[in-house]
C-alpha cells in the first residue's frame, strides 16, 4: 500500500499508550502494539486499532535491552516495509529517594525510559534517513525540562530530563533527513493507574482544576506526527493543565 503510514509504539498495551495508538489507527495509520509482558492487554489494544487500520499488529519485545528494541525495528520493516512514526511511551516508574534507590532499581528506571528510547532511535533512524522523513515522539514527564529536584523520584527525572536532551539533540541532527523529535510531557493524567486519592487530591493542584485524560496525550501526539506540525521539531511540549508554570 503505497499511501500506507506505519507508527510503532513502545508499551502499547495499557494506558496512555494505548491511547496513542488507537487514536493514531483513528487516522488510518497502521499500528504496531509493542509490549513486554501483558500479552492480554496488548491484544486488546491491537483489537481497537485494528477497528480502523486493520493491517495493524502487536509484537512482544523488551526496549530496554538493545535485543529487543532491534528485534522490533527488524520486525516491522519487514512486515511493511517502511516506518513512518516512533512514539517511544514505554517506561517504569519508582517512587524513591536516592537514598532508598537499589543499584538494580537504578539501571530498571534508566534502561526502561532512558536507554530504551535511545536503542529504538538507534535502530530505526537509517531507515528514516533512507526514506528521507519520518517523525518520533518521545514520552517526558512534569517539567522536566527545567532540571527540578525530585527527592522522591530522582531516578525517574533522571532518565526523563535525559530523554529532553536526547529528543533535541536528534531533532538538530536529523531535520536535514527530513525527520522530526519532538517531546510530550504528560502532568497528572488519569490512567487504570490513579488512585481513587488521586482523584481526590491532585486536582485542586492544577490550575485548570482537572486531572487530564489519555485522550489529551494521544492529540498532542496526533498532532506533532501530523503535516499540521510540519514545522515544529526540538519542542517540549506540556500536558499538565498549567502545572509549575
Amino acid at each position: 500500500m503505497a499511501d500506507e503510514r506505519v507508527a510503532i509504539v513502545t508499551g502499547s498495551g495499557k494506558g496512555i499508550g494505548r491511547g496513542i495508538a488507537t487514536r493514531l489507527a483513528a487516522e488510518g495509520i497502521t499500528i504496531v502494539v509493542n509490549y513486554q509482558k501483558d500479552e492480554v492487554s496488548a491484544r486488546e489494544t491491537h483489537a481497537l486499532a485494528h477497528a480502523h487500520a486493520p493491517r495493524s499488529l502487536t509484537l512482544q519485545a523488551d526496549v530496554a535491552t538493545p535485543e529487543g528494541a532491534k528485534h522490533l525495528i527488524d520486525q516491522t520493516l519487514a512486515t511493511f516495509g517502511r516506518i513512518d512514526i516512533l512514539v517511544n511511551n514505554a517506561g517504569p516508574f519508582l517512587v524513591k529517594s536516592v537514598f532508598d534507590t537499589e543499584v538494580d532499581e537504578w539501571r530498571r528506571i534508566l534502561d526502561g525510559n532512558l536507554s530504551s528510547a535511545f536503542y529504538c532511535m538507534k535502530f530505526v533512524l537509517p531507515i528514516l534517513r533512507a526514506q528521507k522523513s519520518g517523525n518520533i515522539v518521545n514520552l517526558g514527564s512534569l517539567n522536566v525540562e527545567t532540571t527540578r529536584g525530585a527527592p522522591t523520584t530522582a531516578a525517574y527525572n533522571a532518565a526523563k530530563t535525559g530523554l529532553v536532551v536526547l529528543t533535541k539533540s536528534v531533532a538538530r541532527s536529523e531535520a536535514r533527513y527530513g525527520i522530526r523529535c519532538n517531546l510530550v510531557s504528560p502532568g497528572f493524567i488519569e490512567t487504570y493507574a490513579t488512585s481513587e486519592a488521586d482523584r481526590r487530591e491532585l486536582p485542586s493542584l492544577v490550575p485548570l482544576g482537572s486531572l487530564g485524560t489519555v485522550d489529551d496525550i494521544a492529540e498532542s501526539v496526533a498532532f506533532l506526527v501530523s503535516d499540521k506540525a510540519r514545522y515544529i521539531t526540538g519542542a517540549v511540549l506540556n500536558v499538565h493543565g498549567g502545572l509549575w508554570v
